[in-house]
């Protein structure tokens, strides 16, 4: 027993001794990779050449990795608004594998509003729209195509187009507020919202949509409108309910559509619409546009412009009925018009609403229903801010700048939270002063809207015809921001109490 004891003592013994001895080296190891790292780290640091780019600061979130994208999905304006006072105009957001770079404000913005294609692109950020557009038209095509898509958009909207789609807006309001009756109480925003889609597919979608399929195309927008949720944007063809209502609706319109397109030109009749526009179209080489590609260039428009005016409108009579001053302004200016004009209403009249066209702008700074723009960066870039730090933008970064941001920066704006259309008017011209791309509700530059003079027609022709025919009292809260839709509009009713009750000229 007592030699089994001294023999399991020994090999306890050998065993510490060994256990030390690989303890021991495990500790040199471990000290020679750090003296490994540092000593690398010293060399990187006198040895090789420093990165002689001025990166933007970070926004700091939490927790690494996710903590950016938890940030931005929680309210990208709320956080824009946080960081824009601490980091300036110009900061990057880590995005999970994706860094976004912020410019906020015309002396950091030029080069996103003026860069070339090659350099700052729309087509990476903006796929999501491929599966509600469809295949073939705008981000699903190369920028060549796509220019001359949109030179078939600019064409459609020429002052002698738009002449024409003013006759019709004046006559769908005339007719849509005819039903209303003496007196009585209704949710501005739906009113609204209904009367601009009649408009719309009168000017835009035709004349067989507006008079015989309204109802059921109407329904299928719907259904592609609800189909543009947030997680769409980064997953644009998950199989949710939303995406297959969409889908469904998507070949609907189609088949629609097909069957008017043929039925024109087999007919040989001609409509003043955008439909007409778009099938009489020819690219470069001579090829006339296909059935798809109206669809696609058709619902691209309707988007485009439906939801601006929509919200631009109730933004404006809210703001009209909660400030008297400028309530009392525009409609002595449509006194005045009357005056010279009598009841008629035309594009020149429109375009002599001054007044109107300040209260509409001024609804439309403070409430740009886009409220971030983005470009995909294919090579570096630098700017510099108004006080003077130069920053670089690497190749690969996904650039960005917020006009609801941007439209409201205490240096180019007196008191930019209040609503005060006289700062565009004469003498003012706050917008102007700061230099370009100060005012950006319909971006700028190479991608400025197109659509931008129809609305403020759409939007005239309305309100002009309820300026003379109607008193209004805003009978509910003033409304909020709804922050949560992808086109941030109006949240909620906008109660209003109307009689009617024609302008008197003296």
């Amino acid at each position: 027993m007592c030699s089994f004891l001294q023999s399991l003592l020994a090999y306890q013994a050998r065993t510490n001794m060994e256990m030390e001895v690989m303890d021991s080296k495990f500790l040199n190891v471990g000290l020679l990779i750090v003296a490994t790292l540092i000593a690398a780290k010293l060399i990187s640091v006198l040895i090789m050449p420093r990165s002689r780019k001025r990166l933007p600061p970070v926004i700091k979130a939490f927790p690494p990795v996710i903590g950016g994208l938890l940030r931005f999905l929680k309210g990208p304006i709320a956080m824009l608004k946080q960081e824009y006072p601490k980091l300036g105009s110009v900061f990057t957001l880590n995005l999970v594998h994706k860094n976004i770079t912020f410019l906020i404000g015309p002396e950091v913005s030029a080069h996103f509003f003026k860069a070339s294609e090659t350099d700052l692109s729309q087509q990476e950020v903006y796929r999501f729209n491929v599966p509600t557009f469809g295949p073939g038209v705008v981000f699903d095509v190369d920028y060549s195509i796509r220019q001359e898509q949109f030179r078939f958009f600019t064409e459609a909207l020429r002052a002698n187009k738009l002449k024409g789609y003013v006759d019709q807006m004046v006559t769908e309001a005339q007719d849509y507020f005819s039903k209303w009756g003496d007196s009585g109480e209704v949710d501005l925003k739906y009113e609204l919202e209904h009367l601009i889609i009649l408009t719309a597919s009168r000017c835009l979608l035709g004349r067989e949509v507006r008079d015989k399929l309204f109802d059921d195309v109407s329904a299928l927008f719907h259904d592609l409108d609800n189909g543009m949720q947030p997680i769409s944007v980064m997953f644009p063809y998950l199989p949710i309910p939303a995406h297959r209502r969409r889908d469904r609706a998507r070949k609907k319109l189609a088949e629609i559509f097909s069957s008017i397109i043929c039925s024109r030109k087999s007919s040989g009749k001609c409509e003043n619409d955008m439909l007409q526009c778009f099938i009489d179209s020819k690219y470069k080489d001579g090829r006339g546009t296909t059935e798809g590609e109206v669809t696609g260039l058709l619902i691209a428009a309707l988007f485009a412009g439906q939801h601006t005016s929509s919200i631009t409108s109730t933004w404006t009579g809210a703001y009209l009925l909660q400030y008297k001053k400028f309530l009392s302004a525009v409609v002595e200016e449509q006194k005045t018009i009357m005056k010279k004009h009598g009841e008629y209403v035309d594009h020149d009249v429109l375009s002599e609403m001054e007044v109107l066209h300040r209260c509409i702008k001024e609804a439309l700074r403070l409430h740009p229903p886009l409220i971030m723009l983005l470009r995909q960066s294919h090579s570096d870039f630098s700017v510099t801010t108004q006080d003077g730090k130069e920053y670089d933008i690497p190749k690969g970064h996904i650039v960005a700048t917020s006009p609801a941001v941007a439209n409201r920066l205490s240096h180019i704006y007196q008191d930019p939270d209040s609503y005060d259309p006289d700062r565009f008017g004469p003498g003012r011209d706050e917008d102007k002063l700061a230099g370009q791309f100060s005012y950006i509700s319909f971006g700028g530059g190479r991608h400025g809207c197109l659509g931008e003079p129809f609305a403020y027609l759409q939007i005239k022709a309305i309100w002009s015809h309820l300026l003379r025919n109607f008193e209004f009292e805003l009978i509910s809260p003033f409304p909020e921001i709804d922050w949560n839709a992808m086109v941030v509009g109006v949240k909620g009713k906008v109660m209003v109490r109307y009689k009617r009750k024609k302008l008197l000229v003296d």
